[in-house]
């Protein structure tokens, strides 16, 4: 059977980033919604569950979770008092296992591109935003 590069990286990077969440107390599904969090800084529960895929019943129980063991908090939302907004706060017990994992895979994958010309990295890249393009797509498809 031949070889199929895009889904043994999807794996590897599943497998990455599970395992390091596993380290750090977390699942990847809890995870992964931190990255989040991070990433836009504050979110309803309605956009964290469109963001991620999950249900909003299972941002629920993930937000519990992860309020629970110090990830984030919960406030109210001044536009609509019928939602609340969800923000992560500092746990440096958490970060001290994940920050050094996502400072390695950073120096290492900047030390794979590195081996890449500039050219050549265009097209890689060019390759992967095509492939993040038609996997949104075929998910709202699905959705």
């Amino acid at each position: 059977m031949p070889s199929d590069p895009g889904r043994e990286l999807a794996t590897a990077v599943i497998i990455f980033h599970e395992t390091l969440a596993k380290k750090a107390g977390l699942t990847a599904a809890e995870s992964r919604c931190l990255g989040i969090l991070r990433q836009r800084e504050v979110v309803t529960a309605g956009e964290l569950a469109r963001a991620t895929g999950l249900t909003t019943g299972a941002i629920t129980g993930i937000v519990d979770r992860l309020q629970k063991d110090g990830w984030l908090k919960r406030e109210g939302n001044p536009n609509d008092r019928r939602s609340v907004l969800i923000r992560a706060v500092p746990n440096p017990a958490g970060e001290a296992v994940l920050a050094p994992g996502y400072a390695r895979l950073r120096e290492a994958m900047a030390a794979l591109m590195g081996e890449f010309s500039r050219d050549e990295l265009k097209v890689i890249e060019r390759y992967l935003g095509g492939a993040i393009a038609v996997l949104h797509r075929l998910t709202e498809e699905l959705r």
